[in-house]
């Protein structure tokens, strides 16, 4: 089931999202928890899956309660859910996950970039210095 999650991400299909969740409500907690170093909604997130992303808010609210340091976990970039989601303009996911780990927001990407250099970089400063 955790690959069919993996797939749905990648595509931004809520639908299937929604229909994994009613099999396994937990199975969302088991990906946050265990050794994955990107969970779905990195994928999402990453791909632009907005409608995906906005579905699984409250889901990560919970799930960010439980494990905070998902916040930290960075790509081969060094790009945290914070920078992508910053990148993409997505605010009131970034509201999220700031409120949970602050100093996430501070992280330094590759080549010295921060949250603020990564929003500007993709056309979102506006939107995140909004935030």
């Amino acid at each position: 089931m955790e690959s069919k999650l993996y797939e749905a991400a990648v595509e931004g299909n809520v639908r299937l999202l929604l229909e994994l969740l009613r099999k396994d409500k937990l199975l969302l907690a088991g990906i946050m928890t265990g050794n994955h170093t990107k969970t779905p909604l990195h994928f999402a997130a990453m791909l632009g899956h907005l409608d995906f992303v906005e579905e699984q808010k409250d889901t990560l609210a919970s799930l960010l309660r439980v494990n905070p340091e998902a916040c930290l976990i960075h790509d081969k970039y060094k790009r945290n859910p914070l920078h992508v989601t910053a990148m993409k303009g997505h605010v009131d996911i970034l509201e999220c996950l700031v409120q949970v780990r602050p100093d996430a927001a501070r992280s330094v990407v590759e080549r010295c970039r921060d949250l603020f250099f990564s929003a500007l970089s993709h056309g979102r400063l506006r939107r995140v210095m909004a935030c």
